[in-house]
């Protein structure tokens, strides 16, 4: 009897080992990571190409309103005095008494410096001697005078009388005739004495200055005690000015200088008080630049300096200064009005697009839809910033000047928003 075959026994798996089950964990964990990497990149597509979407530009828009127009010439003055003199002194001397300091308010006539006298006071007590001396010799000599016409009267009586010498009348005419003489010539010695004691006088009064307007010391160039000499010129004590009127002296290029002429309104501001707007007329415009002395020195000048040099031509004005805020020498934005129109309506310059052939500029206009249109205007006075609308919007309309995208790319931050442009006007000071 045949043995049942039995089965070949399988061999027992190996049990996993601690490396097999962390390998297994491991390749879950991938998994689920490379699961949350797709959705996460799935949504932030998602996000991005639906709610993520640039917004349109936003336009800026600024209302036509009502204002004033105004195209000006720009120059830059400097203040100074209306009336300003440098006091000097025609006496040479030692400066004893010096009565006035920078700052000084001074009457016209009140006393400001003193220069020793010594030498002066001598010379006038000299003439007055001299004086003194002829008047005397003048009273001998008209005693001589007095005499001889006595003998001459006389000797004549005698004469006719058939009493006297015909020579003896001759020679007493001949000594009245001298006495005269001495008489004429003495007088012209009291005049001649007269007047060196009037001209020692001025020149003591010399050694008093005086203020020769009521007025403020702007500058003291002499110190007391310090010698002046006036043999060559006259050296200054003081610099004195009255403030209570400032003249502006604006340098205008030769570019503008054609389209500006007297009379013309003209204001100005200072850099330490900018919001204030001092008005003033144009008074004068000299006919040749300050550099230009005579003909000579002027082809000297064209013949040794660059062509290309700027040209400036002196314009003087004048504005009170009552409250003394205006000093010397400050400096003052001009602006001179060569043309202006008050108000009209206005738009800002740069709302203009482009200019047609008939004068008009296209301009877009925002609608009661929130609509743009494109218009032709028509512009008046443009003075760069606002234009003077004569057709084609109403006041209040909304026109366009940008979008946030050209402000973005300018370096802008922020939203625009519609505006209703009020501009910034300085205040008027002062008086035409």
């Amino acid at each position: 009897m045949a043995e049942p075959v039995l089965p070949t026994p399988k061999p027992l798996a190996a049990a996993p080992t601690l490396f097999d089950k962390l390998l297994r964990k491991s390749n879950r964990g991938y998994f689920v990571a490379a699961t949350l990497a797709v959705v996460c990149a799935v949504a932030l597509v998602l996000w991005l190409a639906i709610f993520n979407r640039p917004k349109p530009p936003v336009l800026i828009t600024e209302t036509a309103v009502m204002g004033d127009v105004e195209k000006t010439v720009l120059a830059t003055g400097t203040l100074v005095p209306f009336l300003q003199i440098d006091v000097g002194s025609r006496a040479s001397g030692a400066v004893t008494s010096l009565k006035v300091d920078v700052g000084d308010t001074v009457k016209q006539g009140e006393l400001i410096a003193e220069i020793d006298s010594a030498t002066q006071t001598n010379n006038l007590n000299t003439a007055t001697a001299a004086l003194t001396d002829v008047r005397s010799q003048k009273v001998a000599d008209q005693a001589s005078l007095d005499l001889a016409q006595q003998t001459s009267d006389r000797a004549t009586s005698l004469f006719n009388a058939d009493a006297g010498a015909k020579a003896d009348t001759e020679a007493a005419l001949k000594a009245l005739k001298n006495a005269r003489a001495v008489m004429k010539s003495v007088n012209a010695q009291i005049d001649q004495a007269t007047i060196s004691v009037q001209t020692a006088k001025v020149n003591l009064g010399y050694t008093r200055i005086a203020a020769p307007f009521t007025g403020t010391v702007l500058v003291v160039a002499t110190k007391q005690g310090q010698t002046v000499n006036a043999a060559q010129s006259a050296p200054t004590i003081v610099t004195l000015g009255q403030l209570s009127k400032m003249t502006i002296d604006a340098q205008i290029a030769e570019a503008d200088v054609i389209n500006v002429r007297p009379n013309m309104d003209v204001y100005f501001t200072i850099l330490g008080d900018p919001d204030h707007r001092y008005l003033g007329r144009l008074r004068r415009i000299e006919p040749a630049p300050s550099s230009y002395v005579s003909a000579a020195a002027a082809t000297l000048a064209l013949a040794t300096t660059s062509s290309a040099a700027a040209v400036y031509y002196n314009g003087l004005f004048d504005v009170d200064n009552v409250d003394g805020r205006l000093k010397t020498t400050m400096t003052a934005n001009v602006s001179i009005i060569t043309n202006q129109a008050k108000h009209v309506l206005t738009i800002p310059a740069s709302a203009l697009g482009d200019a047609a052939t008939d004068g008009s500029y296209s301009v877009k206009v925002v609608g009661s839809d929130n609509k743009t249109q494109i218009r032709r205007v028509t512009i008046g006075l443009n003075d760069g910033s606002r234009a003077q609308v004569l057709s084609g919007v109403a006041a209040g309309e909304q026109v366009v000047v940008g979008d946030t995208s050209s402000l973005l790319a300018s370096g802008g931050a922020g939203a625009a928003q519609t505006k209703s442009p009020t501009p910034r006007m300085p205040r008027n000071v002062g008086g035409l």
